[in-house]
């Protein structure tokens, strides 16, 4: 399936090593790797979902953690209308860098971004360092919507990405997000009556999925 209706732009971030990488190649290959090197600069991932009838593009960045490379990944935020902050439950330290990433996201990106916090690798929750009830506390008074992943077992994957597309979508039709204005991360696909197709940005040379 390659035509769509919409085009959301994601970025997926937080520290290194939390299984942001994984989460997009779970997401968009249905895959999981046990090892994974570490992402420099920037990666590039998309995948096609339903969202009330419509079919919807997520064109996904996903940002290396490391400090040196965060002015670099700093400009993939700007019209970003999805976000998904990543923390590992079994490392407390990243979930203490999530208010840092997420001033970074609300500054630099758009302004009804719909931003989901993640605690990612639940597989491992015997190890868990960050209580569910804390990272969902800290959501809710920061208004922003919370899930735990596991990418290894594909647990809530899908939900993560998915959900957030679907309180973009309602932004669209409520008219709180603007077409193909500029900057935006919300543009109108190939499918619709009357609109040419716009570049696909994982056909640009230099940029891999994963």
């Amino acid at each position: 399936m390659s035509t769509y209706d919409y085009l959301f732009k994601y970025i997926i971030i937080g520290d290194t090593g939390v299984g942001k990488s994984c989460l997009l190649l779970r997401f968009t290959d249905h895959r999981f790797l046990s090892s994974h090197d570490l992402t420099i600069g920037v990666e590039f991932g998309a995948r096609i979902v339903p969202v009330d009838g419509k079919n919807i593009k997520l064109q996904i960045w996903d940002t290396a953690g490391q400090e040196s490379f965060r002015s670099i990944t700093r400009s993939y935020y700007r019209g970003a209308v999805g976000a998904l902050l990543v923390y590992d439950i079994t490392r407390r330290d990243t979930f203490e860098h999530v208010t840092t990433w997420l001033e970074d996201v609300r500054k630099h990106s758009n302004t009804e971004t719909t931003i989901m916090l993640i605690g990612n690798k639940y597989d491992l929750a015997a190890k868990r360092a960050v209580p569910y009830e804390e990272g969902s506390k800290f959501a809710e008074d920061n208004d922003l919507y919370f899930i735990e992943t596991s990418a290894k077992t594909d647990d809530n994957v899908e939900k993560a990405f998915v959900d957030t597309a679907e309180d973009i979508y309602r932004k669209v039709q409520e008219g709180v997000l603007v077409v193909n204005g500029e900057p935006s991360g919300v543009k109108l696909g190939p499918s619709q009556p009357g609109i040419s197709s716009i570049p696909d940005v994982s056909e640009i040379s230099g940029y891999s999925c994963c």
